[in-house]
């Protein structure tokens, strides 16, 4: 089920993409601190490519991530790299360390793929949160009400419309 439920949520994202135009997705959203639409689907893209990309080694730092100018800018070039990323993310469950450096301390947290791919699904819930409340300044653009909604919240919702 986790599996299906980053497929829907990324394309979700891609489907949103596909009503942005150029400008929508690369201008400076003053309610994010003027970050941009792209900015925040790259953070999305490079968080689940770092999982990916660090898989063989066991040793995933999200730090370590390329910042590709190209996805920030490039809405079509997204959601190519959206697409890819889908595609590569069923693999077998394993043991993984997650490395970060904190106040100059190196730490590795022992926690395995699955638990790594919820942390990637509940990141980029968090970032649509963030690209909605771009999203909604744009009378022209229609988004789901559940965009950028954790799963749980969604579950509470309708147990308390029941």
């Amino acid at each position: 089920m986790l599996i299906p439920s980053i497929q829907n949520t990324l394309n979700e994202l891609s489907d949103l993409l596909s009503q942005l135009s150029k400008d929508d997705y690369t201008c400076p959203c003053h309610g994010l601190s003027n970050a941009t639409i792209g900015e925040h689907t790259r953070h999305i893209i490079e968080m689940f490519q770092c999982l990916e990309n660090q898989y063989e080694s066991g040793i995933i730092n999200y730090d370590i991530r390329k910042r590709d100018y190209q996805i920030q800018t490039d809405k079509a070039f997204a959601q190519e790299t959206i697409v890819a990323v889908i595609n590569q993310l069923d693999k077998p469950n394993k043991v993984v360390q997650l490395q970060q450096i904190v106040d100059g301390e190196e730490l590795l947290i022992e926690s395995n793929y699955n638990r790594e791919l919820l942390y990637n699904l509940e990141h980029c819930i968090h970032h649509q949160a963030l690209i909605k409340v771009a999203v909604l300044q744009n009378d022209g653009i229609t988004i789901d009400a559940n965009f950028g909604v954790a799963r749980s919240t969604i579950e509470y919702r309708k147990q308390c419309a029941q």
